[in-house]
């Protein structure tokens, strides 16, 4: 059986290891781990092109850039799975935005515009924190309206768990 006194240093060094993570933490950045070179889809692609790029990759979300680099969206699995299922798609999800999705011919027209992302100077304790809030497990990072990378929930738990030492 534990004193209080025994509790309190158990916890003390327990919260002194946080500390000292979260302080290796806040000193990587999202540009020392980010995907430099992610699949993107050009927003002139033709939808047929988009289909073919989820066939031979398997990540769940691309980003989708003008030939200069610019970001302007990303697709998902949600968008493809609805495109090529939409007759199953709900009733409720039968709208004006998926009825001009389903009839579009480009990237441009079936991306999710203005998506959230992150800049490469944000530290890793701070893009996991946005995670685990937000329930969100991928941020395309974007420097002056260019796409310069992307980073995932795994990349960032393997950093952190590394940093454990």
């Amino acid at each position: 059986m534990f004193s209080g006194r025994e509790l309190d240093m158990n916890r003390l060094s327990t919260e002194e290891g946080y500390s000292d993570l979260d302080e290796k933490c806040s000193r990587i950045y999202v540009k020392d781990i980010m995907e430099t070179r992610p699949v993107t889809i050009k927003a002139d692609d033709s939808v047929e092109r988009v289909l073919e790029v989820f066939n031979e990759n398997e990540f769940h979300t691309y980003p989708v850039v003008e030939d200069n680099g610019d970001f302007l969206g990303i697709i998902d699995q949600n968008i493809i799975l609805q495109l090529l299922l939409t007759h199953r798609v709900s009733r409720l999800d039968h709208t004006h935005l998926m009825a001009v999705k389903s009839l579009s011919e480009f990237a441009r027209g079936i991306m999710i515009p203005h998506p959230v992302t992150i800049p490469p100077e944000m530290d890793l304790c701070e893009v996991a924190e946005i995670m685990i809030k937000h329930k969100v497990d991928r941020f395309c990072v974007v420097d002056n309206d260019k796409l310069v990378g992307i980073i995932c929930k795994p990349d960032v738990i393997k950093a952190i768990y590394s940093l454990r030492g």
